[in-house]
């Protein structure tokens, strides 16, 4: 009875370690330590880093501040957390982010929007064109800096939600708007941003 109760945990334990995507079923990934951040995320110090339970990005006008998860996004999926953009006008979601094609879900103070479109993120340049892209699905929303926004996002057959403080949401269809439909999650901005309470579990 006890050797099959250890073989069941290490079944388990295995199953996750190898998994290849950044939650699992049996698993909701949360950040919340250095070493989680440098092991399961692609990124540089300077611009992206963790202080207490606190994920900050650095950016600029000339060249995002972007952070790329290493492993895979599952099919179906939901991610949570709360953000503030302390200093400049965008903070970007990164989905599906597969080679440079990736979708983006985010938030844009100048034109006061969320925002559902397609993007390219070419990490090696900078150049216009080569990062960012079309705004496919908008809806209007007062966004300010140093102000705190929940944010949800699922992915559940196919179908996107984008929702911001429970009051404010886009929906679309990945395959009818031809949105990637696998990759990575990832993150950029244009300022400062500040990410605490993430989470991302598997549907």
């Amino acid at each position: 009875m006890r050797f099959s109760y250890y073989t069941t945990v290490f079944a388990i334990l295995l199953l996750t370690s190898c998994s290849t995507s950044i939650s699992t079923v049996r698993k909701e990934y949360k950040l919340a330590e250095v070493s989680k951040l440098k092991s399961d995320w692609n990124s540089d110090s300077k611009e992206w880093f963790l202080k207490k339970d606190t994920l900050i990005g650095n950016g600029n006008l000339q060249h995002w501040g972007v952070i790329l998860s290493k492993k895979q996004l599952s099919k179906n999926y939901e991610i949570d957390f709360k953000a503030n953009l302390t200093k400049g006008s965008l903070f970007e979601i990164m989905l599906n982010s597969d080679k440079e094609n990736y979708i983006r879900t985010y938030l844009y103070q100048i034109d006061q929007n969320i925002v559902i479109g397609k993007g390219v993120y070419d990490k090696n340049s900078d150049e216009y064109g080569k990062r960012g892209g079309k705004s496919l699905f908008t809806k209007p929303m007062k966004l300010e800096n140093n102000k705190w926004y929940t944010i949800k996002i699922k992915v559940q057959n196919n179908q996107l939600l984008f929702s911001v403080n429970n009051q404010t949401s886009l929906e679309c269809s990945l395959e009818k708007s031809n949105l990637s439909q696998k990759g990575k999650l990832g993150f950029i901005t244009n300022g400062e941003v500040k990410i605490t309470d993430l989470s991302i579990k598997t549907l």
